[in-house]
């Protein structure tokens, strides 16, 4: 055999440890990243987000307390970007990069913020970079949704419902883009 080729087999082994020692020293992750992007009315809406799985635990009150402020996602902070002015709830949130938190609650409407500081640990809400805080009623539904998960359902002309759903709640948002 040519000392050329051996040196590829050599290499080649090398390559294929090198790539066995990498997949075992960073597992898959076991909240995958998830993006869903949507134009309303010439407006592009971008999420990005890593989506959590419930694995036999309850979403709310388990995974999530009632009351404590929690981004909906997992690792880091879910992003929203926007490529123009929308109002959500009946509230205006300038074009811009944002980090999404959500407070729920048991027996009241949720509150949805949306956080100047887009890009964050999935723990450090800073309250002082909130843009907007709305209120937004969650909705019970008998089909439980394993693997959280963002969409925009509906869509028209120029408005759409931007949801999240996770185990058995539903928690509808109303969005306009003018």
């Amino acid at each position: 055999m040519s000392s050329r080729r051996a040196k590829r087999r050599g290499m080649t082994a090398v390559l294929l440890a090198l790539g066995a020692c990498s997949a075992d020293a960073q597992p898959g992750r076991r909240s995958q990243r998830g993006t869903v992007t949507q134009s309303v009315n010439g407006t592009e809406i971008s999420i990005r987000y890593y989506r959590p799985v419930l694995r036999g635990r309850t979403a709310f009150p388990g995974i999530v307390g009632w009351g404590r402020t929690w981004t909906p996602g997992a690792d880091s902070a879910t992003r929203l970007e926007t490529t123009g002015a929308l109002e959500i709830e009946g509230k205006e949130l300038a074009a811009g990069k944002y980090s999404i938190w959500v407070i729920p609650e048991e027996k009241e409407a949720w509150i949805v913020i949306f956080n100047r500081t887009a890009d964050a640990f999935h723990l450090s809400h800073d309250e002082s970079q909130d843009a907007l805080r709305v209120q937004a009623n969650p909705l019970t539904v008998a089909q439980s949704v394993e693997t959280l998960e963002m969409s925009f359902p509906l869509v028209d002309a120029d408005s759409a419902i931007l949801q999240l759903q996770w185990g058995t709640f539903v928690l509808p948002l109303r969005v306009h883009a003018r």
